[in-house]
């Protein structure tokens, strides 16, 4: 027999017309053979004829993409399989073919899978290519087959309104089932690659394998694979692709990814086999029952079919050109871009303000990189699209869709395909895929997640552990702390605490802490002047406590600092030294007396007062100034005529403690002296007035005219009025008698003998005239009256002095008003 491998016929062999040819070799058999385990190049088991004969012309499958025939006569001809390349066909969704081995397993044929997208707000491209926008606002069918070969199988996606306008859509969970279980990706903050993966509900950790079913992390999205079905699901929470293979779901899909069978014309079909004339109006037909939106129902039909472009014109993002310029040319050969650069316009214009258009190229790069295309675009965007990654990890456009780890380095990875993400540095690798951590060398990782070497010792959770190779990589057993010295917390406010060992955190010190809480002694209360202080004598916990001096002065419980003013009283002027007193400890006050003027006017005297340091000037006379400018001194009460001037008489009075002083003029009566006769003019007995004594007369008293004008109320009469009056003296005397051995008195007096009432017009000061009565004297004569003792005498010069000193108030009151 002669193998072949792949296209390359063997030397002896030509081709022929189809795809196989039956070139041959005559063998001979004398005897009739039986072998079995022969296995073909596309493990196929066959064997040769157990015991029995071939009939000419009957043949089986030899090894290696060898048939043998029967001729004729035990003649075998033995025919290679010589494989020609097929033509490579052309994929309606712009993807490259793949090459899926003939069942025969020895040759290989053309397939365009089955690759369906969505991203954005959102946009679809379906299995055969096919571009929309669909801005639904439910739970729809992406996948599901139309004759059911695969028990419980669908993908399903949940779409929301992600603008305020409710007018655009975006993915929120991706939903994939198959068989007993159900795949919830979902997307935790909108608008962005954070998501979460929950299996019946259940969130779980990925990588998860379990019922035929796996998922795992590849660059920035989640992967759901059904190896069975060899088909896989990705979302990222900004885009998913469904991957499936053509030759299992080929002519068997319906839903909004439309069917895989390299047409687009029936891509728009509904769900009872009717072609839609547009995949908008078709879509919203793929509604399915979700408990979580009640104002959904399936089968639904849309008043209107939503508009897939702008409302008006607007001015293409600059990011989205970079899809059709020199960064993203590289797959223009391979993918063509036009309706990913629709998506992006659409999105930037429609809904500006959420960076959707990202969403275009990404989804749009993810698809070059699955053609072998990598381009790193993030970097061009200006920061708009850019993607961070961890400390620890660096971002890649292109990376491998598995990472190698620790636990695959010794496995092949021939996979050609690459995904962006964010991968461990070069010179590290993943320890594993369930454990997100970069290690230099492989060896052990715990619940600490810090890598270890084998044979490294550490000591983690308070157990000691050593690093083996083999079994479950690390052993470990409860660690052992050192013996202390027994620690006494003898002592006032002392208590016992456990430390952390800085040098052993399992092991902690016991220490002796002060907690001066626990302190019984109180602080003092101090007097004036003194502060409490308090210091921890070395090796103590609790304070001790004593009263020293502030440094100040005190006076009446009150605190002065140096230098400050202290009052004691109005005489003394102190402030507070810096000495201080040694037996109080107390600064001392230093006093000085204020110096006193003791200096008084005449008619004042320098007397204490009570609250004041230097007492005052208290008037205790008058001081009158005289017409000569002269000053005249009283006491209160005293009298004193003017020493130039007899009619005028000065006196002082204490009327309610204030001493006043009044000037008195006597009014002489009207005197003539060519009434008088020579020799007999006198004065009377004040000193200030005249009269005269008629010489003739032997009683000396008699009536005497004058001419005077008489004043009543203001009003005076129009000429002089004659008046009259008594003057002149009489006959008094007391003398000692010797009968009665006592003194003898004998008073007499002038006085009015016998008077009329006359009557006189006077004119007033308003112009009219008053009538006004007076007295007039006709005769004086001497009249007798009793004398007063001595003792009564004294009393009537104490009333004529009190009289004189109420005509003198009076005088003052008058000339006050």
């Amino acid at each position: 027999s002669v193998t072949t491998s792949g296209t390359t016929p063997t030397e002896s062999f030509t081709t022929t017309s189809g795809t196989t040819s039956s070139n041959f070799t005559t063998v001979t058999a004398t005897t009739t053979t039986t072998t079995s385990g022969i296995v073909s190049s596309g493990s196929t088991s066959t064997s040769w004829p157990t015991a029995t004969s071939s009939a000419p012309g009957e043949s089986w499958w030899l090894c290696n993409c060898t048939k043998a025939i029967c001729i004729e006569d035990n003649i075998i001809q033995v025919v290679p399989i010589i494989c020609n390349p097929p033509p490579k066909p052309t994929c309606a969704n712009g993807l490259s073919p793949v090459q899926v081995i003939d069942e025969d397993g020895c040759c290989w044929h053309w397939e365009c899978d089955c690759y369906c997208t969505g991203w954005g707000d959102p946009h679809y491209m379906t299995f055969d290519g096919l571009y929309y926008s669909y801005q639904g606002n439910c739970t729809y069918v992406l996948v599901e087959e139309i004759y059911k070969k695969v028990d419980n199988f669908g993908v399903y996606i949940d779409n929301y309104h992600c603008d305020t306008r409710d007018v655009v859509s975006c993915p929120r969970t991706l939903i994939v089932r198959h068989e007993t279980q159900e795949v919830r990706i979902a997307t935790v903050k909108p608008n962005t690659l954070q998501v979460e993966v929950t299996v019946n509900k259940q969130a779980v950790a990925l990588p998860y394998k379990k019922f035929g079913l796996s998922i795992y992390e590849s660059g920035i999205n989640r992967v759901v694979e059904i190896p069975e079905l060899k088909m896989n699901v990705t979302y990222n929470g900004l885009s998913f692709s469904i991957r499936m293979p053509y030759r299992l779901f080929g002519n068997n899909t319906h839903g909004q990814c439309g069917t895989c069978n390299n047409n687009t014309a029936d891509d728009c079909m509904l769900p009872n086999g009717n072609i839609a004339e547009n995949c908008e109006t078709m879509a919203d037909h793929w509604q399915v029952v979700d408990p979580s939106k009640p104002q959904c129902s399936p089968g639904l039909i849309p008043t209107k079919a939503p508009s897939t472009t702008p409302m008006q014109p607007c001015k293409e993002s600059s990011i989205c050109k970079l899809l059709l310029g020199s960064l993203f040319e590289p797959c223009h050969g391979f993918v063509r871009p036009e309706k990913y650069y629709a998506a992006c316009v659409f999105d930037s214009c429609v809904v500006p303000n959420l960076d959707l258009e990202c969403s275009s190229l990404q989804v749009y790069a993810a698809t070059c990189a699955d053609q072998s295309v990598c381009i790193d675009w993030r970097s061009h965007t200006n920061g708009v699209c850019s993607y961070k990654c961890p400390s620890d990890k660096e971002y890649r456009a292109c990376g491998p869709i598995k990472e190698i780890t620790c636990k695959s380095s010794q496995q092949n990875e021939t996979s050609t395909k690459q995904v962006e993400g964010c991968f461990c540095p070069n010179g590290t690798m993943l320890y594993d895929s369930g454990v997100d951590v970069c290690v230099k060398t492989c060896g052990c990782l715990g619940l600490d997640k810090i890598p270890r070497e084998f044979g490294e010792k550490f000591t983690v959770d308070c157990q000691d552990c050593i690093c083996l190779e083999g079994g479950n990589g690390i052993v470990c057993e409860p660690h052992e702390c050192a013996k202390q010295n027994k620690t006494s917390c003898d002592g006032e406010g002392f208590y016992e605490v456990n430390e952390v060992n800085s040098e052993d955190s399992c092991c902690p010190i016991v220490t002796c802490k002060c907690n001066t809480s626990l302190c019984t002694t109180k602080a003092p209360k101090c007097t004036v002047g003194f502060e409490v202080h308090s210091h921890i004598p070395s090796g103590q916990c609790c304070p001790v406590y004593q009263c020293v001096p502030k440094r100040v002065c005190v006076h009446q419980n009150a605190e002065f600092l140096p230098n400050s003013s202290v009052f004691v009283d109005k005489c003394q002027n102190c402030f507070c030294t810096n000495e201080v007193n040694v037996s109080t400890q107390l600064n001392i006050i230093s006093c000085e007396h204020i110096p006193c003027n003791t200096y008084c006017e005449p008619g004042y005297e320098h007397q204490p007062v009570k609250g004041e340091c230097c007492g005052r000037c208290v008037q205790t006379k008058c001081v009158i100034h005289t017409s000569n400018n002269s000053d005249l001194i009283l006491s209160p009460g005293e009298f004193k005529s003017d020493p130039y001037n007899n009619c005028t008489i000065y006196s002082c009075v204490n009327i309610h403690n204030q001493l006043l002083s009044s000037t008195s003029e006597i009014t002489c009566p009207a005197f003539n002296e060519d009434n008088c006769k020579p020799g007999t003019i006198t004065f009377l007995p004040n000193g200030c007035c005249k009269t005269c004594v008629p010489l003739d007369s032997p009683t000396l008293c008699s009536v005497r005219q004058r001419k005077d004008f008489i004043f009543y109320k203001s009003c005076r009469s129009v000429d002089r009025v004659v008046m009259t009056e008594c003057e002149g003296k009489c006959g008094t005397f007391s003398l000692y008698s010797a009968d009665a051995n006592s003194m003898e008195h004998s008073c007499s007096c002038c006085r009015e003998s016998r008077t009329t009432v006359r009557e006189v017009e006077l004119k007033c000061p308003t112009g009219h005239s008053i009538s006004h009565k007076y007295i007039y004297v006709e005769s004086c004569s001497c009249q007798d009256h009793e004398c007063l003792q001595s003792s009564e005498l004294q009393s009537t010069e104490e009333n004529d002095k009190a009289s004189t000193l109420k005509r003198i108030k009076r005088a003052i009151s008058l000339t006050s008003k």
